[in-house]
């Protein structure tokens, strides 16, 4: 028997092969993390707590926690689509593996693709130094990968500046009346956490804030 192959189940499997499959599952979380929604909501939220002065209020495992499950009902759409197309198939032995990954693929980059900036696209498309398809599915994960993440640290941080400006306006505010007041020493944002905090839940912080998530990307 030849020692580059593994019997199992039955049938011959190359260990190069293995190797690759358990390099691949590996790296299946970091896929997760950057073909979806993930990654521009975790930084809106950890800006967000930034802006709101609490460095550690949510804690990380919440805020990891809220990306995650607004991440699942965002894709809801795509990973419908992937399980009528792929998966379903799959299980029924109507297509291959091969067959199913490929299906799957295309939901996946149709919607990376509504979120990807123009100005992205075409930068990957001259470093990889590729001719833009008609079909812009046809384009390999290589390059729509790399160029929806750049679009969402982009408008992740565009976001985090523009919540950041009403707790800076009650930053400055507040800042100024103390030293108007001649309170040097005292620190201002100890009176401003709680007019920040005030302010949020008057608003309706949170409700709002989710909203604003899932229809940036509609």
């Amino acid at each position: 028997m030849n020692d580059a192959l593994i019997n199992i189940n039955g049938g011959n499997v190359q260990t190069l092969q293995i190797i690759v499959m358990l390099t691949l599952v590996s790296l299946i979380p970091s896929l997760l993390i950057m073909t979806t929604s993930f990654t521009r909501i975790i930084i809106v939220l950890s800006i967000f707590r930034n802006a709101l002065g609490l460095q550690q209020t949510p804690p990380n495992m919440v805020l990891v926690s809220i990306a995650l499950f607004l991440s699942l009902f965002i894709m809801g759409p795509v990973i419908d689509e992937i399980d009528q197309t792929a998966y379903q198939p799959y299980v029924a032995q109507q297509i291959t593996a091969e067959q199913a990954a490929t299906l799957a693929q295309t939901p996946l980059k149709e919607f990376m693709l509504k979120q990807t900036k123009t100005d992205s696209l075409n930068m990957f498309l001259e470093f990889a130094n590729i001719t833009e398809p008609e079909n812009e599915t046809d384009l390999p994960l290589r390059v729509i990968i790399p160029a929806f993440m750049a679009s969402e640290l982009s408008r992740a941080f565009v976001m985090g500046f523009l919540l950041y400006i009403p707790f800076l306006v009650i930053d400055v505010i507040v800042a100024s009346t103390l030293m108007s007041m001649g309170m040097i020493m005292l620190p201002p944002v100890m009176i401003s956490l709680p007019f920040k905090i005030l302010l949020f839940v008057i608003v309706n912080g949170w409700d709002m804030l989710f909203m604003t998530l899932v229809k940036s990307f509609n």
